[in-house]
């Protein structure tokens, strides 16, 4: 198997340039000048002893050590080759096993087995890295499998999308139609229960066309809309003020909003967000007319946004339901929908990297979501 290599390594940053084997030899060198400078100078000072002192006892035992230095010299010498003999084999090949084994794995040959004999330190540091890289491969190959699994359905959700688009959407479409054509030409023949069946009949049609539009915008977040760059958060706003103009207009709603920054994000979506929302400020109003004010704080990396309005209001108990799919907390006779709205609120803000809330805490009447989008940094400019 071969897969991306990672990234070199970094750079070692001052004494940690030189190699543990170039420090050995260095500290070496210095030990055995040391050694040899000490036994030069003594056998020197011996000498000049022996030559001070003629007698003979005297220069005997001065004999005797100059020999003890020698032996000396030579043990020391015996024991710094046998030492350098073990590091060499001991440790330093070792190490550059390991070292070697270990480039490999990282130049992306994620299958190579690390082993190391010897010293036992090495041997179970190696072992643990080897476990390590056989946990990483099994993991990284079942996230692959993943991620092809997730391609297909992905490709399959798709082929539904364009189905539920087209092909689902047609017969919903003819059963409307034909229906309110039945109601127009035989009208006058039917008694009201029929008519009404008839209404049922249109009513559930319709709905279930809102219900397949809602699904595909649900499902498109994040797969088929543009890329994110930097976008005036006030300019979305502004853009589904006007698509809820009418709407506005009719419940006689009041709209005010602070200074909204710049935000990276899409646009498209963004306005869909800002859209969903207000809608359901104006939805769900009280008997006074609709307030709803669009607020904006930083926060770190983040813009948090509120939108809070002066309506029924949301009981603390269901701030976690209402952001799911088809959940509804009021009949749909009284206030229509699908009951999808927040839940897709909530994938726009989570795919833009934030989060979307119901604030418990807010004193003023009515409810206050609250959500978070990055912030354009000053190199989007």
């Amino acid at each position: 198997m071969s897969i991306t290599p990672l990234p070199p390594a970094r750079e070692p940053t001052g004494l940690g340039r030189l190699p543990v084997a170039r420090w050995f030899l260095v500290i070496g060198v210095v030990a055995g000048v040391v050694l040899l400078t000490g036994i030069v100078i003594a056998m020197m000072m011996s000498a000049h002893a022996r030559e001070l002192a003629k007698v003979p006892a005297v220069e005997e035992q001065l004999a005797r050590l100059n020999v003890a230095l020698i032996v000396l010299f030579a043990a020391m010498l015996a024991f710094v080759v046998a030492l350098a003999f073990i590091i060499r084999y001991a440790v330093l090949k070792p190490v550059d096993q390991l070292a070697e084994q270990v480039r490999k794995v990282a130049a992306g040959d994620f299958d190579h087995i690390l082993h190391v004999d010897r010293p036992a330190e090495l041997a179970e540091l190696s072992s643990h890295i080897d476990s390590m890289r056989g946990r990483i491969v099994s993991a990284w190959r079942t996230a692959a499998d993943q991620a092809e699994e997730l391609r297909r359905s992905n490709g399959e959700l798709e082929q539904f999308a364009y189905v539920a688009s087209h092909d689902l959407q047609e017969p919903l479409r003819k059963v409307a139609s034909f229906t309110q054509m039945l109601e127009q030409r035989y009208g006058s023949q039917l008694d009201d229960r029929a008519k009404q069946y008839m209404h049922y009949s249109v009513d559930g049609a319709k709905r279930m066309q809102l219900l397949i539009n809602d699904l595909l915008d649900f499902s498109r977040v994040g797969r088929i809309t543009g890329e994110k760059s930097v976008v005036e958060s006030g300019a979305a706003l502004d853009t589904a003020l006007e698509n809820l103009s009418a709407t506005i207009e009719d419940t006689e709603a009041t709209v005010t909003r602070d200074e909204l920054p710049k935000v990276r994000g899409n646009r498209l979506q963004l306005t869909q967000l800002f859209q969903n929302l207000i809608e359901n400020a104006v939805k769900f109003r009280s008997e006074a007319a609709p307030r709803v004010h669009i607020g904006v704080r930083r926060s770190g990396d983040m813009w948090e946004f509120s939108c809070a309005d002066n309506g029924i209001g949301v009981e603390p108990k269901y701030a976690d339901r209402i952001f799911l799919i088809f959940q509804r907390l009021h009949p749909r006779d009284v206030y229509p929908g699908t009951g999808i709205g927040l839940a897709l609120c909530r994938k726009i803000v989570e795919y833009h990297g934030g989060q979307l809330w119901l604030d418990g805490t807010a004193e003023s009447q009515g409810a206050t979501f609250r959500w978070t989008l990055p912030a354009a940094g000053d190199d989007d400019e």
